[in-house]
């Protein structure tokens, strides 16, 4: 039996994807585009939610109008340190169109808003903006802390000064999303309350920090996604990912804490409805 055969047949019944982009436009290159993606290979494999994560404005109204045609669906909005420094963005009036679909409660609620994200401090990329990031992801920690939504972060080659972001604003909670950091790190955020999650990357060979990290942090504090399209799961590389993949990751996850995989995917998912309110 091939790897790819072999991982189609993993139970995906219960997983909820913490962090996805199905309004990607990779999607649209697939028949009948994300609507297909979604029906056939991600609700209809029985996965139990979705979290659908914006990171603009442009992508944080596709994504409250994509999740609105799915019972399943919750929507996130934020700015992307990545796309705060396009040419094309101007971050105030990013900031106030935001602000402007987080300030009313009934609003939120109505578009199945349930987080803040996905922000943070992305290093990768050159040249970098540091200050520019920076101030985005503090007023975007503000805002959460207004709002009283959790957030979700991203964190590529920037651990020490995110994690330094998550000390200046004490009361703010959320998830550190496709964990990348070291096991000491995601010790100290847990011990602060806050949520790991891991995508497709802890099936890697050579992701073994990451599954250092799995195994170190307790069961109630972990979350599974894949952040779709993107870092599909050993035995799916280089393909287009989805949340039907997932089982993957859950059976990878539970090998590595000793557990069934029916428990790693009970768990992952009450922890996603605790952090998410859902």
């Amino acid at each position: 039996m091939s790897e790819k055969t072999s991982s189609t047949i993993l139970d995906c019944n219960g997983i909820i994807d913490s962090h996805a982009h199905y309004f990607d436009k990779r999607f649209d290159a697939e028949s009948d585009g994300a609507a297909a993606v979604l029906s056939r290979d991600v609700f209809g494999r029985g996965i139990a939610a979705v979290i659908n994560v914006g990171t603009r404005n442009e992508t944080n109204l596709l994504a409250i109008e994509q999740t609105a045609k799915y019972e399943n669906m919750f929507a996130a909005v934020g700015i992307h340190p990545e796309d705060v420094q396009m040419p094309d963005v101007d971050l105030d009036t990013e900031l106030s169109l935001l602000s402007s679909l987080l300030k009313n409660a009934d609003e939120r609620k109505k578009n199945k808003i349930v987080a803040l994200g996905e922000i943070g401090l992305d290093y990768h990329w050159q040249p970098v903006n540091k200050p520019l990031q920076q101030k985005c992801f503090d007023m975007q920690m503000e805002l959460a802390a207004k709002t009283v939504l959790p957030v979700i972060i991203h964190d590529r080659e920037a651990h020490g000064d995110c994690f330094e972001t998550v000390l200046r604003h004490p009361d703010v909670r959320g998830v550190f999303h496709s964990y990348s950091g070291s096991p000491e790190m995601a010790l100290e955020l847990v011990k602060r309350g806050w949520y790991i999650s891991f995508s497709g990357v802890l099936t890697y060979k050579n992701a073994r920090k990451t599954v250092e990290t799995a195994a170190a942090i307790p069961l109630e504090r972990i979350l599974i996604e894949t952040d779709a399209p993107y870092l599909a799961p050993t035995g799916f590389r280089g393909s287009l990912n989805h949340s039907g993949l997932m089982g993957v990751t859950a059976k990878t996850l539970a090998d590595i804490k000793g557990i069934s995989v029916d428990e790693a995917i009970s768990a992952t998912a009450d922890n996603t409805r605790r952090l998410f309110n859902i």
